[in-house]
């Protein structure tokens, strides 16, 4: 008689999968308490949760954690959990650990309607050619168009792609480009940029890290955060934060489209002209 083999759950639909919906639901739902605003939990945790609900064990913990932070919604059982206004966020607590957070929903997309600025397009041809319209074509559209100096008013200078550095009590903590900048009095800015494109989604979770980082590593600077995505592929939205007693929060937005030479008219550059600032 031939034996009858018990398969393991693996099934997957995209980054949030149903496996990584059932064990991130499993881990919040065993160690959340009602009235809770913060669950933690570790990697120990994860794998646990794997075993008991007999799917295939997470090899790539990380990605688990990063898709429900910037990528895919929380389970439903989890978010039905949070009071009105409010969102359950995962955070970083230090190595290997991380923590549900409730909070204030604070959303970072596009304000529809809001006025475009027309900038010429100083990509290279051979890297429009190429680029893809993720969070590398975007740091590359913004880097060469010099959109960091136009949008803060400071002389800005890419320092470094990807940093990866861990600060105390959060951990592991990556920012997609740094860049330093001096003002006209002399003043000199850190700017922690973070970048999205495709269907990632923006979180104030990296927006807070970012803060973090730059009081750890740049404490004489003068750290202003700013995150970038497309609209569409030749629209980019900026928005620059400041930090509160409630977390980051957005200080300004502005769209520019990036036009080929001859498309932007007298006409709208005399608009821009007559334009208040900020």
């Amino acid at each position: 008689m031939a034996r009858k083999v018990i398969k393991k759950n693996s099934a997957k639909t995209d980054r949030g999968t149903s496996r990584y919906s059932q064990i991130i639901e499993h881990i919040f739902l065993m160690r959340y308490k009602k009235g809770v605003n913060e669950v933690e939990f570790d990697r120990d945790d994860v794998r646990a949760a794997c075993q008991k609900l007999n799917v295939d064990l997470v090899k790539n913990i990380g990605d688990l954690v990063y898709s429900f932070r910037y990528r895919a919604t929380l389970p439903e059982k989890i978010r039905m959990r949070a009071t009105v206004g409010k969102a359950w966020i995962i955070q970083p607590a230090g190595p290997a650990k991380y923590r549900f957070v409730l909070r204030t929903l604070t959303m970072i997309v596009p304000t529809k309607g809001l006025a475009e600025t027309k900038v010429p397009d100083a990509t290279p041809g051979l890297v429009g050619m190429y680029a893809l319209n993720d969070e590398q074509g975007l740091l590359a559209r913004v880097r060469y168009n010099r959109l960091i100096d136009l949008f803060t008013g400071v002389v800005c200078y890419s320092l470094q792609n990807h940093l990866r550095t861990a600060i105390l009590n959060i951990g592991q903590v990556e920012t997609d480009e740094l860049y330093v900048g001096v003002d006209r009095k002399g003043a000199h800015y850190i700017f922690p940029v973070q970048a999205k494109g495709g269907t990632d989604k923006l979180s104030i979770v990296q927006i807070e890290q970012d803060l973090a980082l730059c009081a750890a590593k740049f404490p004489t600077l003068i750290c202003r955060p700013v995150a970038a995505q497309f609209i569409e592929d030749d629209l980019i939205a900026l928005f620059e934060f400041e930090d509160s007693k409630e977390g980051a929060k957005i200080s300004r937005e502005k769209h520019y489209r990036l036009v080929p030479r001859g498309q932007l008219t007298k006409a709208e550059l005399k608009a821009y002209r007559n334009r208040t600032e900020d």
